[in-house]
């Protein structure tokens, strides 16, 4: 999971580009990069950390031109203390090109072959982004027959590389002295939208469009941008840098499946994807959440709900208000401190728990809690958290996950690699709630949570593969899964 956003404008772009940035941080925390275009000439700066930290006043003057991209990155693919492996990437051939890439690729091994013996090129990562750019560079280069570049010439080479690579990527590229380009996989797993708004300072008569593709729709509102549409599955986006809009559908089957993580967890509420609220379909969680409880855990046992700020509020809302429980908030969070989920090692996860919540006794003493959570996924957060209710005087703790039992492996742009990690692989109810130390373990079921993100949209289906064990690319396979965990233990 990471952040990306381009935009295509009529002045400088590097600030538009640094404030998009700053309102996707809470997709990754672990680098960030910018690299605009000024004519032909690139510019990039990218740095480990977080947006406000990584970026000084020099650096902002040196991202001169007004096309520009940027990154904030979230590791599920080489290593995240490694500055090189920050995004964006950059090849000099053909033309030069820049790109971003929010997803995870599953045929990497078969790529870096390709790429060696057949395509001639030298990767300097373990990163599957560069080898997307590598494989989009190829798939360019067998296109160009003269200087000019065509828009269907960059159509049938994102056609290429739909047909070489395998996985779920949204993609933001840059050529050189052309434009801007735009593509998401032919299952729509990751997230793209599509913006745009007039050119406030174009001469009178003159049309121009200023134009945004971004992670998120937060970003486009915020930043003035009227919402456009969604990058349609396998869809590409050209721009040129004069704000001509070019779009081409480019993969032979595309479908939508968009990963139902990013309306229980990834995404903030304020955001609308694939014509879904993710803060309403929170809320729906929180109802049939309601329902399970319910159904559960005798009345009397519960004297309050609570939430864990702040991607669970309105699921616990909904909670309360159906079941007629009181709402309370017993945890006060940090602001300072990132999300404990993306935090790149177990050791991190857990010491920063401490740091981000704090449990205020009067909220707890003699009381029986119900938690609620918008998922579980190590473990390692619940645990401290119902440590620290237990601490604070709760008499009983009733834990409970808006999402359901997370026990497969996630390829799909979300650092789950490994079954051994996974807190409810292997185990029952009973046992899991042990491991936590909770009184009580309630999970949403999966059709709930299912019925409850697509209601009243026009999406059919959810990417759920950590909750079924069902990979909709259909090419992740036992063995697959065996070496992405060898590869992430060694």
């Amino acid at each position: 999971m990471c952040g990306i956003v381009g935009i295509v404008s009529s002045g400088p772009v590097n600030q538009q580009v640094y404030d998009s940035l700053l309102l996707l941080q809470h997709r990754g925390q672990d680098s960030t990069g910018i690299a605009t275009a000024d004519g032909s000439r690139f510019h990039i700066v990218k740095a480990k950390g977080q947006v406000r930290e990584a970026f000084r006043t020099r650096d902002m003057r040196s991202l001169l031109g007004n096309v520009g991209l940027g990154h904030v990155r979230y590791a599920t693919k080489g290593a995240a203390g490694n500055e090189q492996e920050a995004q964006p990437f950059y090849v000099n051939a053909p033309y030069g090109i820049v790109l971003i890439h929010n997803g995870n690729l599953t045929n990497t091994r078969e790529l870096n072959q390709e790429l060696f013996h057949i395509d001639r090129r030298h990767l300097n990562t373990s990163s599957d982004t560069e080898l997307l750019l590598n494989v989009l560079a190829t798939e360019l280069q067998g296109q160009v027959s003269g200087l000019d570049l065509e828009p269907d010439q960059v159509f049938d080479a994102v056609a290429n590389v739909h047909e070489r690579i395998e996985g779920s990527y949204a993609v933001i590229s840059i050529i050189a002295g052309h434009g801007l380009l735009a593509f998401r996989d032919p299952f729509g797993i990751r997230p793209l939208v599509l913006g745009k708004r007039s050119d406030a300072n174009a001469l009178p008569g003159v049309q121009r469009d200023e134009w945004i593709v971004a992670s998120e729709s937060l970003v486009l509102e915020a930043s003035g941008y009227e919402v456009v549409r969604e990058v349609a599955p396998g869809e590409a986006i050209f721009i040129t840098q004069n704000g001509e809009m070019y779009s081409r559908q480019c993969a032979k089957n595309p479908v939508l499946v968009p990963c139902s993580f990013e309306y229980v967890y990834l995404a903030r509420p304020d955001s609308v994807m694939n014509g879904i609220s993710v803060y309403e379909a929170r809320l729906r969680l929180g109802n049939r959440l309601a329902t399970t409880i319910a159904d559960l855990t005798p009345m009397g046992d519960i004297d309050v709900v609570m939430p864990i700020p702040d991607s669970s509020r309105p699921a616990a809302m909904q909670v309360a208000q159906k079941l007629g429980v009181e709402y309370r908030e017993g945890f006060y969070k940090n602001r300072y401190v990132g999300r404990t989920f993306i935090m790149p090692g177990q050791a991190e996860r857990k010491k920063s728990v401490r740091q981000k919540l704090n449990a205020m006794s009067t909220e707890f003493k003699g009381k029986n809690i119900l938690i609620v959570d918008d998922s579980i996924v190590r473990g390692t957060t619940s645990k401290e958290i119902v440590e620290m209710a237990r601490a604070a005087g709760a008499n009983k703790v009733t834990f409970t996950s808006a999402a359901p039992p997370v026990r497969f492996p996630h390829v799909y742009g979300i650092n789950m690699p490994s079954r051994e990690e996974l807190i409810a692989h292997g185990r029952s109810f009973p046992e899991i709630a042990r491991e936590l130390g909770a009184d009580h373990l309630i999970y949403q079921e999966i059709s709930d949570m299912e019925s409850a993100i697509i209601e009243g949209s026009d999406v059919k289906n959810l990417e759920m593969s950590c909750f079924t064990g069902e990979y909709v690319t259909g090419t992740v396979s036992p063995e697959y899964l065996a070496w992405v965990e060898a590869t992430q233990r060694s």
